[in-house]
């Protein structure tokens, strides 16, 4: 057409130039195919191999590049240079669901992921995080069956209410997470408009080598972070559209509506986590905000949408054993686990040298003994081990006793955490329904809780629900009985089945 510039001509992976994009090499126009039709064969080969594993949680989700400024002073917690007022650093994030799928809709009830990477000049730092504070379980032993229990039966391939519900009743800790989970932000309206924590805990060392404790919030700029969906309109929008979260968050930022999140960080004196009335490091957990109040630290932005979703989204690995002088891990088992399975699960799917792809490589200088193996880019430089006498690159002692380390001793048990004063199951659930909830809340959370329930759980499973919940709330439990009975036809409890005040027990049992 006039005016217009060529098109640069097809060429094959190779760069050689492809005469036909339409007609396969055929023995005249009617006969077979021959074998060396290389155009044809490379795009049928690399199509059969176009799909990499879906990551095993957090398959479903989407994300943008943006940057993060430190617009206050937190230099007294961290000398990590990223947190260092006036410091502006170029930033991945990734929302997500859960359980479900790479093909799942937007809209299940499910946490969300909120997974932040930042590329600093010292590395990069990954935090991988949700859009609540806690979680369901505080071992990591048990986060295997636990995300089996939220996926799919084996006999018939569906999610199963029974098998999510039996999990969560026998694992009296996942209590504080199911409460949001039924509640508002279990559907969060759209990614822009949730809040993100770092729900573990770290530790933050500044120049004179003291040393915090740390949780990360950070939050939305678009409204107050309680905007969502009603399980009806969730429902509703599955069907229209299952990628709303995913549409939602590229048409904005498209538009030039970039949103934004202002990072605030709850600082605990390194000595205070030896004697907290609550277990610092519990994952179930959260900090009250009149202990630890909230700091202001920083804004981030997302301002640039993928141009290759599979490349710098699907491709995108996070994990936390990402940590930049100044920031370190804590003795919470789940983050220490982590450290290990998010690294361990991009080898898998991604490849040994998934950090030299593009997106997850740092901006950073790499100095690495590391060489060969599949899907190398980067060249490998002699001498290749150390120690050696040829110049090759060393290590720094002086960071040997940086963030994340923290004396422990003690025989080697398995144990659970050793209780503190506040130690239970239910007192914050509870707290969050009595104290932060509002009527309408409260209302849609056993209207969420019984809907729930009503769809193929077990009579021996309901009975224990109902008591899980009475030893959270008393009404909330009353209620949830009331709602599912009255649904069901009035079924009357299984014979056999453990009390409320046995459950309640249980779950306060110090």
């Amino acid at each position: 057409m006039t005016g217009k510039t060529k098109a640069p001509p097809t060429t094959t992976d190779g760069g050689i130039p492809v005469a036909s994009e339409e007609h396969s090499l055929t023995v005249g126009p009617n006969g077979p195919i021959v074998l060396h039709d290389h155009y044809l064969l490379e795009q049928m080969a690399n199509f059969n191999r176009e799909r990499i594993p879906e990551r095993q949680p957090h398959a479903k989700g989407s994300g943008a590049f943006g940057h993060f400024e430190v617009t206050k002073d937190v230099s007294k917690y961290t000398k990590a240079k990223v947190f260092q007022k006036g410091t502006k650093t170029d930033v991945l994030m990734r929302f997500s669901t859960v359980a479900g799928e790479r093909g799942s809709p937007d809209t299940w009830r499910d946490p969300r992921g909120f997974s932040v990477k930042m590329y600093t000049e010292d590395g990069n730092f990954d935090m991988v995080g949700n859009n609540t504070p806690i979680f369901f379980i505080r071992d990591p032993i048990k986060f295997q069956n636990f995300i089996r229990s939220q996926k799919r039966r084996a006999d018939n391939g569906l999610r199963d209410h029974d098998m999510q519900w039996d999990f969560w009743t026998l694992s009296p800790e996942s209590a504080h997470q199911v409460t949001y989970l039924m509640g508002d932000r279990g559907i969060p309206k759209t990614w822009r408009e949730m809040n993100g924590y770092s729900s573990h805990t770290y530790m933050l060392v500044n120049a004179e080598g003291e040393k915090f404790w740390v949780k990360f919030h950070f939050h939305t700029d678009q409204g107050d972070g309680n905007a969502h969906y009603t399980q009806a309109e969730a429902d509703k929008m599955a069907g229209q559209d299952g990628d709303v979260h995913r549409r939602d968050l590229f048409d904005n930022i498209a538009k030039g509506n970039h949103p934004s999140w202002t990072l605030k960080w709850q600082i605990m004196p390194f000595e205070d986590a030896k004697t907290y009335r609550y277990n610092p490091f519990d994952l179930t957990k959260t900090w009250p905000h009149a202990d630890y109040p909230l700091i202001e630290v920083g804004k981030l932005t997302l301002n640039r949408n993928p141009t290759d979703f599979h490349t710098e989204i699907e491709q995108a690995a996070f994990e936390p054993n990402n940590m930049v002088p100044g920031i370190g891990l804590s003795p919470d088992k789940m983050l220490l686990a982590r450290g290990f399975s998010y690294a361990d699960a991009h080898r898998h799917r991604l490849g040994v040298n998934y950090k030299q792809i593009p997106v997850n490589a740092p901006q950073a200088p790499v100095h690495s003994y590391s060489k060969d193996g599949a899907g190398r880019t980067v060249n490998a430089v002699d001498p290749v081990y150390a120690p050696n006498s040829y110049g090759g690159p060393a290590a720094d002692p002086s960071l040997t006793d940086d963030a994340g380390q923290w004396h422990s001793d003690g025989d080697m048990v398995r144990q659970a955490y050793t209780l503190r004063e506040d130690d239970d199951d239910v007192s914050q659930p509870g707290i969050l329904i009595r104290e932060v909830m509002d009527d309408a809340q409260r209302k849609r959370l056993v209207e969420n809780i019984v809907g729930h329930l009503c769809d193929g759980v077990s009579e021996k499973v309901l009975v224990r629900a109902f008591d899980y919940w009475r030893a959270i709330d008393q009404k909330t439990g009353d209620k949830v009985e009331k709602g599912v009975r009255d649904k069901l036809g009035g079924k009357s409890k299984a014979p056999g089945m453990a009390s409320a005040e046995s459950i309640k027990q249980a779950m306060n049992a110090k």
